[in-house]
């Protein structure tokens, strides 16, 4: 009784839940925050000093007291604790303006499609302690393909690859259910391992994540380009323990990618290979649809498209894809019940 009494003075709010960022769609307002998933707590205290940007900030400038941490690693909760504590301070900035008292707002949640059903319910958890009066949970690739505006419900076959920083989903998905699918623990968040593994190998350097990732792109590619761009890399040197700069190119950081380029596309095919030819002529008519994060990395759908013989389309805004689609879903959560991933707690029938 109470929960529905205080959900009228909730606005019911759509979250991607990335190892890298961590979007927020409100239920007639659109994307209201896109920010780092990373959090920085004060040991000493255990209060959290900073949230998102202002977090990735302090990243490897933090004194011993001081922890800017990732909560998600490969898609999946590693800090529960933690975890509600970013998901509590996202829920009370959305309902700031809106001066709710107690917000219990009603959420809908993208998930890996490779998730166990404990690590289903941590997600689950994590939102009802947070504040949540309802959960729902719905995989990634489903939710970027409603994102993209794809025909899920009719017969047609849509092959969608969602790249984000620590899951990398493929799915067919006909009929509004997903039919074949691989999901990676390999992602965004490995090509900058690739990187710093690169420069540590090739130039006895020691990169952060951050210069990584800037790195990545400014000049990442996954496909040889006719201009080679460059750029400087600073870090520690591993053999004199001091600052150095190196110049880079696109070339080389393109062979610094490959191995996991190469698993992306492996992973495609392998999936192509055990759909029903009916859905392979479609996804052949239609092409491949590029999502997520990863989905910006220069020449990726070009080498799909090379390996694989079939179309790529990059969506537009292709990082938002799977918090539009939960947006969507706000609209009438009745209508799309069915796809749904189950729920662990019987208190989240729709009401």
């Amino acid at each position: 009784m109470f929960n529905n009494l205080f959900g009228r003075f909730s606005q019911d709010i759509g979250i991607d839940l990335g190892t890298a960022n961590t979007l927020v769609y409100v239920k007639d307002k659109g994307i209201l925050i896109n920010e780092p998933s990373i959090v920085a707590i004060n040991t000493r205290t255990d209060q959290i000093l900073a949230v998102g940007n202002d977090a990735k900030n302090m990243i490897g400038k933090t004194p011993a007291h001081i922890v800017a941490s990732h909560p998600l690693a490969d898609g999946v909760i590693s800090d529960f604790e933690v975890t509600e504590k970013m998901l509590k301070h996202f829920i009370e900035k959305v309902h700031r303006e809106s001066f709710s008292v107690l917000p219990r707002p009603r959420i809908v949640i993208g998930i890996p499609m490779g998730v166990t059903e404990v690590e289903r319910k941590a997600v689950e958890d994590a939102a009802l302690n947070a504040g949540a009066r309802q959960v729902f949970l719905i995989e990634e690739p489903m939710a970027a393909a409603i994102g993209a505006r794809l025909p899920i419900q009719t017969s047609t076959g849509n092959l969608v690859v969602d790249v984000g920083g620590g899951t990398t989903e493929i799915a067919v998905i006909s009929l509004g259910g997903i039919v074949t699918w691989k999901s990676l623990r390999i992602a965004g968040n490995e090509l900058d391992s690739n990187i710093i593994q690169y420069a540590r190998d090739k130039f006895n350097l020691l990169l952060g994540e951050k210069t990584a990732e800037q790195i990545k792109i400014e000049v990442g590619s996954a496909y040889p380009e006719k201009e080679v761009r460059e750029t400087k890399m600073r870090g520690r040197d591993l053999i004199s323990g001091l600052p150095k700069e190196v110049a880079i190119n696109s070339t080389q950081i393109q062979e610094a990618l490959s191995r996991t380029i190469r698993i992306f596309v492996e992973n495609i095919k392998s999936t192509i290979e055990t759909t029903p030819p009916e859905l392979v002529a479609d996804i052949f008519e239609r092409g491949i649809v590029l999502t997520g994060g990863g989905a910006l990395l220069r020449g990726l759908d070009k080498v799909i498209s090379l390996e694989t013989g079939i179309p790529v389309h990059i969506i537009d805004d292709p990082l938002t894809a799977v918090v539009r689609g939960t947006g969507i879903i706000l609209e009438d959560i009745e209508a799309v019940k069915e796809l749904f991933a189950l729920s662990t707690h019987d208190e989240n029938e729709i009401k």
